[in-house]
């Protein structure tokens, strides 16, 4: 019972992990590819250098070639076995295990031949637009290859959805949060976020499993090609921001149930099916990151208050919060060679630690204005010309200023760092592969961020009189 029970739960999850649903799906929503037709046996390379070889087991590849960038790229999508060593253990289950990866591979580069035929195609009266990854790959400077979209709503729609789980949407969304709405729930949101990011990305560098395999999948975002997939972060943070908020303001603020529940759950799925679409994440890896991020709330969401009111007003806070986000960064720095992964964990624990440090100081400096209890449940005050011009003010003041020391910051940490370290800093790229060098960079750019966000900016706007 066991045994069988293991059997099918590990068929469908490699059922979930197949890269050809990712290709149907983005066929499906007007993405082709502009593969050329090629003739290639499971060993070949494509002209880009992706591996479309299925069932790579992980310690195939030897720790030393792992662990540089250009075999990273010369190794990316190929590990596509559910777990390591699986993929040995099914050929030799199954009999026609091999027979059928042929098939498979026979199929995907003649789905590379059909795509580019119809991306060239101006006969099925059909709009089609050609276009490139947004970004340049974080790592290589990799600019992508072309693809034809047939339906430009869905690409906007779904480049907006995986835009909910970068960089300037946080900048843009924390503080809005801050300084417009209720500081309180911004404060916790900002714990379950980094704790989120923190988790997600230590699980990839353990697991290591590469993105889907291209062709057929067709890369619609390159920026984070490189980093291992399992689980979605994306899909973990789009999935506990919204929940999160939800179950922080409801109850606090006065609104109807299912306005609030149905809100999270459209940014919820509009992330995680953005993820696919972008040729990211395998349908496994979305839905892994949607659960592992749901098990991440549901254990910090009981001690949110006790984690804020420490921050706050305990005489070791500092000390603790120093303590803590250096030490995980470490932890996170040690999993594996560099990456935007672990880059983007340091970001995020800078972030912490700079908003909960201001938020201690304001506490200790009596600034602190958050609402009695006796107030609640507080409700959203009807919209006026004079209510949009503060807002808008607060938003083009607020985010100018944390623009402007995050540009200020980057361009003294990285050269005052190497200085220090004595590390070449001609390529300011490599120089950030040195941990010692990427660690302070990140906590010092974006706990710089977030100190001014909570403690400098909001003082700016109450000399300015729009707090």
């Amino acid at each position: 019972m066991a045994n069988g029970l293991k059997t099918t739960l590990t068929r469908l999850c490699r059922y979930l992990q197949d890269p050809y649903h990712v290709a149907r799906f983005q066929q499906l929503c007007g993405v082709k590819g502009t593969f050329p037709p090629q003739n290639t046996t499971e060993d070949d390379l494509t002209s880009n250098g992706v591996c479309v070889k299925q069932g790579l087991r992980e310690e195939d590849v030897g720790p030393k070639q792992r662990n540089t960038a250009s075999n990273r790229l010369e190794q990316n999508d190929c590990s596509k076995g559910l777990l390591k060593g699986e993929a040995g253990s099914v050929a030799a289950d199954e009999p026609n295990a091999g027979s059928d990866l042929d098939r498979r591979i026979e199929t995907g580069h003649r789905m590379a031949g059909q795509q580019f035929e119809l991306g060239n195609d101006e006969k099925t009266g059909v709009s089609m637009k050609r276009a490139k990854p947004l970004r340049k790959n974080s790592l290589t400077g990799e600019v992508g290859q072309e693809f034809i979209i047939n339906n430009p709503f869905l690409f906007y729609l779904f480049t907006f959805g995986t835009e909910l789980g970068n960089e300037m949407f946080f900048i843009v969304f924390f503080p809005f949060l801050m300084w417009n709405v209720d500081a309180f729930v911004s404060r916790q949101l900002i714990v379950v976020w980094i704790w989120n990011l923190f988790f997600g990305q230590c699980a990839k560098d353990l697991i290591r499993w590469t993105r889907p395999t291209s062709p057929p999948v067709v890369k619609v975002e390159i920026f984070y090609n490189l980093e291992y997939s399992m689980p979605s972060t994306h899909a973990m943070s789009g999935t506990a921001i919204p929940f999160c908020l939800f179950l922080l303001t409801y109850g606090r603020w006065q609104y109807p149930f299912l306005i609030g529940l149905s809100v999270a759950i459209c940014w919820s799925i509009l992330v995680c099916i953005s993820r696919i679409y972008m040729g990211m994440h395998s349908i496994l890896e979305v839905i892994s990151g949607f659960l592992f991020s749901l098990l991440i709330l549901a254990c910090f969401r009981p001690y949110l208050a006790q984690i804020d009111s420490f921050y706050l007003m305990s005489p070791y806070a500092s000390l603790v919060i120093v303590t803590l986000h250096v030490s995980l960064g470490l932890l996170a720095f040690s999993l594996d060679s560099w990456s935007t992964s672990r880059g983007d964990t340091a970001q995020a624990l800078g972030t912490g630690a700079g908003a909960a440090l201001a938020s201690h100081l304001n506490y200790q400096l009596g600034l602190l204005a958050d609402p009695a209890l006796s107030a609640l449940p507080l409700y959203f005050p009807s919209l006026s010309t004079d209510l949009l011009v503060r807002i808008g003010l607060r938003l083009l003041i607020g985010v100018s200023c944390l623009l402007a020391v995050r540009a200020t910051t980057k361009a003294i940490t990285v050269p005052l760092v190497c200085r220090v370290l004595k590390v070449p800093c001609d390529n300011v790229r490599e120089a950030r592969q040195n941990m010692m060098v990427e660690l302070p960079y990140r906590y010092v750019v974006y706990g710089s961020i977030s100190f001014s966000c909570v403690f400098v900016v909001p003082l700016l706007f109450s000399c300015l009189n729009i707090s």
